[in-house]
């Protein structure tokens, strides 16, 4: 039975690169897949994954209110597919990551989704709440925080370094307006790491 796979973490911890190299890994034994990025996060250009390491692919866009299952039983009319792979899978709606489940369950290809656990507040995503739930693999991609230990949020900054409380959800950036903290310095609101402060490696 296909499955329905989510990566989770904070902010660069490598997402995009374990997804690209896991479609070359399909492509390397001559299958194919599909590559699907939403269309609102276009910090590389529109339908272009790319990771911070310099590997990139084409992706298909959707909006909120495309049918995932629906995208892919039309392009199963004209090629065989045999993997799914969603970029940035917070921004999915309940309804696609239900859409995603069926593609497992349904038409037989595994999906694997990439996405954040939660927002600069501390909120989960819509998709990522979802796909917590209805996932059949949850697996925490890691990356660490500034003094050391794991890092399991997100700070939003503002262009001098100092962190946002309020305002929506979604934002896009990168680095100049995101930071990936453990749960202690999210709290305590610090983006970078003080002088007597001590590395816990």
């Amino acid at each position: 039975m296909a499955k329905l796979y989510f990566y989770y973490s904070a902010m660069n911890a490598g997402k995009s690169t374990i997804l690209l190299q896991s479609s070359y890994n399909y492509r390397e034994r001559g299958m194919q897949t599909l590559i699907l990025q939403p269309e609102i996060d276009s910090r590389f250009g529109v339908g272009k994954v790319a990771s911070r390491i310099g590997l990139e692919a084409e992706a298909r866009t959707f909006t909120a209110v495309d049918n995932l299952l629906a995208i892919v039983g039309q392009l199963l009319e004209s090629q065989p597919l045999h993997c799914v792979l969603v970029d940035e899978a917070q921004f999915l709606t309940k309804q696609q990551v239900r859409q995603l489940s069926d593609v497992c369950d349904d038409l037989q290809i595994p999906v694997l989704a990439y996405g954040l656990r939660t927002d600069f507040q501390g909120n989960l995503f819509e998709g990522s709440q979802h796909l917590l739930a209805w996932a059949d693999t949850l697996t925490e991609v890691k990356t660490i925080c500034h003094c050391g230990r794991k890092a399991t949020m997100v700070l939003r900054i503002d262009a001098h370094g100092q962190p946002i409380k309020d305002g929506q959800q979604v934002q896009i950036g990168g680095n100049e307006r995101y930071l990936s903290v453990c749960r202690l310095h999210f709290k305590q609101g610090m983006a970078t790491r003080r002088d007597d402060e001590l590395l816990l490696f």
